[in-house]
């Protein structure tokens, strides 16, 4: 096995004393030798960690010691070397920015599918009732490009703030399908999904755990590339390990 853990984790709950606890979570992260980055904000909390298994799972079980954390899950990788250079603990507005305050994941989830479950639908082309099934990519134009989906539909934005106006504007067009939103991993979904049900989108759905938990779970059934991930691993096959070199998008931009 592959000597370095990667874990991506997220979890929406009301924080507070946010100085106080970014403290508390870098000191303890540094003392692990744990590198990456961790986002804090009012509504909850998002990370890219990687180190040695003990030190990642040992901090994994200290997190959790505090209630507000009890439920955090994370999805795991593996890499030969660390992909990150620095610890970072940053204090944000919002886990991912949306710029829709009313849309409150913290105080209860969109309907959800599991990767097994979605694979079945996919496998069939339609979900239990019949009906045809859309697969809605809610990342940013660049993440496509690396993979997505067969035959999901995007929308070329740029962050996902756009997200919402992009949406609403194929309403109509998606009215009898049964849609299932999906990201990396599963963050954006939990926003975009509540979003969905808000503006009337009933037969929607978002994809437990992201890409990520899909490959994790799954494999490559009914997905072409690979998935970009936001360390110097770049992107990740769907066996979880990174892209070969040869491969690489940005060092085609480059050269």
């Amino acid at each position: 096995m592959k000597p370095i853990l990667n874990i991506a984790a997220y979890l929406f709950v009301s924080l507070d004393n946010l100085i106080e606890l970014r403290a508390n979570i870098l000191e303890e992260c540094n003392a692990r030798q744990l590198k990456g980055t961790i986002l804090l904000t009012g509504e909850g909390i998002n990370m890219f960690l990687a180190g040695s298994e003990p030190e990642l799972r040992g901090f994994l079980d200290w997190l959790r010691l505090d209630p507000r954390f009890k439920l955090l899950e994370s999805k795991d990788s593996w890499s030969e070397t660390q992909p990150f250079k620095k610890m970072l603990v940053k204090i944000k507005n919002e886990i991912i920015r949306m710029n829709h305050p009313a849309i409150r994941p913290e105080e209860g989830r969109a309907n959800f599918i599991t990767p097994k479950k979605l694979q079945e639908w996919l496998d069939r082309g339609t979900d239990d009732l019949g009906r045809p099934v859309v697969m809605v990519d809610t990342r940013n134009a660049f993440e496509v490009e690396y993979g997505t989906f067969e035959n999901a539909l995007h929308f070329n934005i740029e962050k996902f703030t756009e997200f919402p106006a992009a949406i609403t504007a194929h309403k109509d067009a998606l009215a009898d399908k049964t849609l299932v939103s999906f990201c990396t991993g599963g963050i954006r979904c939990e926003k975009s999904g509540l979003y969905m049900r808000e503006i009337g989108m009933e037969h929607s759905y978002q994809l437990e755990g992201g890409i990520l938990k899909y490959f994790e779970e799954v494999g490559s059934a009914h997905y072409t590339g690979s998935c970009f991930v936001f360390d110097e691993r770049e992107a990740l096959e769907p066996n979880l390990d990174s892209i070969p070199l040869e491969r690489s998008i940005r060092k085609k931009q480059i050269s």
